[in-house]
């Protein structure tokens, strides 16, 4: 029940109804964590889920406690070099990189891009998309000469695709 709600609200999410996609998002929680406990890597996910929505609304304090609980869950339960925990810390620092936290995000986006270089592959669209987005913080900062190699890898790993 809790990964049908949970999907019933990515859908609410990615189409940008945001007020329908919350209480979704809030009860397939509920129900993974009295089903699995807590501290379950899918309760990681779902928080990371709800934490994208807040993000989106620009509740970024709330989307901030959301996606570090998510990572400490996805941490413990996976191991610290998991394609998930790299998720949590990309998405995390893509926060921070939205509101303009540009010394915090780098090394959030660093460690995430080495995680998925070394559990999925140089090559992994995965570690093209986070390539990008640290080449944006690059760009926001007017680091251009950074920037550019890594727009230009992450263009090179989405053309293979």
């Amino acid at each position: 029940m809790g990964t049908l709600l949970n999907n019933l609200a990515a859908l609410y999410l990615a189409q940008g109804r945001y007020a329908e996609a919350e209480p979704f998002f809030k009860r397939a929680i509920s129900i993974l964590e009295k089903g699995l406990g807590p501290d379950h890597p899918n309760v990681g996910t779902l928080l990371n889920n709800l934490a994208d929505l807040y993000r989106a609304q620009g509740r970024y304090a709330e989307a901030e406690l959301l996606f570090k609980r998510s990572l400490t869950i996805r941490d413990r339960a996976l191991g610290a070099d998991h394609p998930d925990v790299a998720a949590s810390l990309n998405n995390l620092a893509d926060l921070y990189r939205v509101q303009g936290r540009y010394a915090e995000a780098e090394p959030l986006f660093k460690r995430a891009i080495s995680l998925l270089e070394k559990g999925l592959g140089a090559e992994h669209p995965d570690v093209g998309a986070a390539l990008s987005e640290l080449a944006e913080l690059y760009r926001a900062q007017g680091r251009h000469a950074e920037a550019e190699p890594l727009f230009k890898r992450s263009r090179a790993i989405q053309k293979r695709r």
